[in-house]
């Protein structure tokens, strides 16, 4: 499920450790506000979400987390990452074609974090009837825009 592999080595600068992607993260899932993205480090499970710096695309190695696994900055490492979270690509028909409609709705949605985007799902997929999943959707859709809104109220 659009993993992407590649083999780098764990760089640094100002006393942080970090991985820079050799692709553009938005190219290859789809662009949207933040990429949190789950999978393995030199062989050890790796979470996290994508930073921007300077254009260029990084996921950031803790001291803890480099200490722990045994990992320095000038280390080669392979890497395997995959967008963590519900995907809209794979998401059942009825959700892609309510995100198809309202492009703004998945930007927000994508922009959430995977717990509340998770939460969301759960929600919808415990409807036991169709028409109760129909007004559970058109009700997320509202709740992402007003919640955008609220945001941009207190921002």
């Amino acid at each position: 499920m659009n993993e992407k592999t590649f083999r780098t080595t764990v760089s640094g600068a100002g006393g942080k450790a970090y991985i820079e992607l050799p692709f553009d993260p938005d190219e290859a899932w789809g662009r949207r506000a933040r990429h949190d993205i789950t999978g393995t480090v030199a062989g050890h499970e790796y979470r996290g979400k994508v930073q921007t710096v300077e254009g260029r695309f990084r996921l950031s190695l803790g001291p803890a987390w480099l200490r722990d696994k045994g990992i320095g900055i000038g280390d080669e490492v392979e890497v395997a990452i995959k967008p963590e979270g519900p995907q809209i690509d794979l998401m059942e028909p009825d959700l892609v074609a309510a995100f198809s409609a309202d492009p703004e709705a998945r930007a927000i949605f994508e922009g959430l974090t995977t717990y509340c985007r998770k939460n969301y799902m759960r929600w919808i997929g415990d409807a036991k009837r169709p028409e109760t999943r129909a007004r559970r959707i058109a009700e997320m859709m509202a709740m992402l825009h007003r919640d955008a809104e609220e945001r941009g109220r207190k921002a």
